[in-house]
């Protein structure tokens, strides 16, 4: 796990300066938060990945520092990551494919499903692509303990995010899981009350994937692939991962209390709940951005999940 000293660590804690950027032809000034993405030290691809499928549709570049996915009509892409991890903080710089995106879906993703086929945890962020009106589109969702009712909330970009990288990560520790774009929180599930029973709660492992939505990607698959415009590459860079690496079949994990400092994202006083700064940006990005939440969803549950009530 990457620990950066105190000094560095005040001079990265200064805030972004806020920004006017578009989407939708709407303009937003998005607020001001901490650079958690400054925190911690980029991984290689090729040393912390290893290929899941499609390894010819995956090209390291940058001298492992970078990898482009690719999903054509013979197969999407994917990758793995070498360890699984029990909480921490995971972060990756995406640009997404250009063009007539409908029925493709670019994932950042943690799951153990490998491990537990019945009684899986996964935290997804899911890239959803678009017709030629709509952008692309950012889901969120949460499994945990094998339930196979989602728990989504969708989101429009504030930024084109095909033009350039964007960092995409999630922090997940004891205490709450949380969502962040360009480190701008835009959900958070708390590890408390009516929550806890739907929190993922084993470890996992990492993964970087491109693949065909077609059946509910864009539009509740309304608009499938068209490979007349493929190959669709996303291109994924400044990978971070800065978590307890364990094995499930063992006790024990690779952190430890006696290296705790502010800054470890599972027991660091920075990271055991969101700043004032933190919770008015993701007030933000849920008030502008969010279209969809399964909270929302009265026509899908007869009965709302408890966390919603």
């Amino acid at each position: 796990m990457a620990i950066l000293p105190h000094n560095l660590f005040l001079c990265l804690s200064l805030l972004c300066m806020a920004s006017v950027v578009s989407s939708h032809s709407t303009r937003y000034t998005t607020p001001s938060v901490p650079r958690l993405t400054d925190l911690f030290t980029h991984v290689s691809v090729d040393k912390s990945f290893s290929n899941l499928y499609g390894g010819p549709n995956i090209k390291l570049i940058n001298n492992g520092s970078m990898a482009t996915l690719a999903l054509d009509k013979t197969s999407g892409s994917g990758l793995a990551s070498r360890n699984k991890y029990y909480y921490g903080f995971f972060s990756a710089a995406i640009k997404l494919p250009a063009g007539l995106t409908s029925g493709v879906v670019v994932a950042f993703y943690l799951s153990n499903a490998d491990m537990y086929p019945h009684s899986h945890d996964e935290i997804d962020i899911e890239l959803l692509g678009h017709d030629k009106r709509i952008d692309w589109v950012l889901q969120t969702n949460v499994y945990a303990n094998g339930v196979t009712t989602g728990r989504e909330e969708k989101f429009y970009f504030w930024f084109d995010p095909t033009q350039q990288h964007h960092y995409y990560s999630i922090l997940w520790n004891s205490h709450h899981l949380v969502f962040f774009v360009d480190n701008i929180p835009v959900r958070e599930f708390p590890n408390n009350g009516k929550f806890s029973t739907a929190y993922p709660s084993k470890p996992m492992s990492l993964y970087v994937s491109i693949w065909d939505g077609s059946q509910w990607a864009t539009h509740g698959g309304k608009y499938p692939v068209n490979y007349k415009y493929a190959p669709f590459v996303a291109s994924v860079t400044d990978i971070e991962i800065a978590g307890c690496i364990t094995n499930p079949m063992q006790h024990g994990s690779s952190c430890s209390n006696a290296s705790l400092s502010s800054i470890d994202p599972v027991e660091g006083s920075d990271f055991l709940k969101l700043s004032n700064q933190q919770i008015t940006a993701m007030d933000w990005a849920r008030r502008k951005l969010m279209f969809y939440s399964y909270c929302k969803d009265t026509s899908r549950f007869k009965v709302l999940p408890p966390e919603c009530k």
